[in-house]
């Protein structure tokens, strides 16, 4: 990377709003990629997630989704869908909820699952019926790992979403894959550095937004280190005259006849 490289980046021409191939335009069309997908994952996701986890049923599903959404090519996704749909939005945004879908998944799985199970049972002690004890009790304990899903998911969509342009959508990508094309390394820099700094002002904002939404009290005790409780050895009560005295006074009273 040379020093030329990067003054293209703070261009102020590729800072002008307005223009289609500008930086605020490129941003604002990523964002409106990244929101869509994880919006339509949520939607879809939280649900399933928040049922099985409840009920404890079909636990396998939530173990084949994680299992495939970790090992699925995006890009070959994407052609596929560009081949048997063809191009347009619909293929990309296909394959950016099928990308969010596992992560949000699991983690609300996981997380009703770790909510105590004394506490789910004193909320149905108390008179609660199951819907009650799911929004009162398991989805509020859960929130923290419900959003660790989110912000995991919208990663790796602000990371993906850089292949639209591969199928003639914009984005910050079409940065990238202009740099490539041409041999302008400097698009290429400048795309890749935009990239990241999105990704970590989003999940920024995503921790703000956790703060304020999930009880300090819940996000303290996830934080908090568990102590356990070494089992006290049983006292000898006869390897001394105090301990067999002991144990003769627990003993009921011989009457002689």
């Amino acid at each position: 990377m040379n020093r030329s490289d990067i003054p293209w980046l703070f261009d102020p021409a590729n800072w002008q709003i307005g223009p289609s191939g500008a930086f605020p335009a490129l941003i604002a069309v990523h964002l409106g990629y990244t929101f869509s997908a994880v919006a339509i994952a949520a939607l879809i996701a939280l649900p399933v997630g928040l049922w099985i986890g409840h009920t404890g049923r079909f636990s396998f599903i939530v173990i084949a989704i994680g299992n495939a959404g970790r090992s699925l090519p995006t890009f070959g996704l994407i052609s596929l869908l560009v081949v048997t749909i063809g191009l347009g939005i619909t293929p990309m945004m296909v394959a950016l909820v099928v990308l969010a879908i596992p992560p949000i998944l699991t983690s609300t799985f996981a997380g009703l699952r770790a909510v105590n199970r004394h506490t789910v049972d004193a909320a149905h002690g108390m008179g609660m019926r199951d819907l009650q004890v799911l929004w009162r009790v398991e989805i509020p304990n859960s929130l923290p790992l419900i959003f660790a899903g989110i912000r995991s998911a919208t990663l790796q969509v602000i990371a993906t979403a850089t292949v639209a342009a591969y199928v003639g959508l914009g984005g910050l990508g079409q940065p990238l894959i202009t740099g490539l094309s041409l041999n302008q390394y400097d698009r290429v820099i400048a795309g890749g550095v935009l990239v990241a700094l999105l990704a970590i002002l989003i999940d920024l904002a995503l921790a703000g937004l956790e703060r304020l939404v999930v009880s300090p009290g819940i996000t303290n005790s996830l934080l908090r280190p568990t102590r356990r409780r070494t089992p006290r050895a049983p006292a000898r009560a006869t390897s001394s005259p105090l301990g067999r005295d002991a144990i003769a006074a627990d003993l009921p009273e011989r009457h002689l006849p």
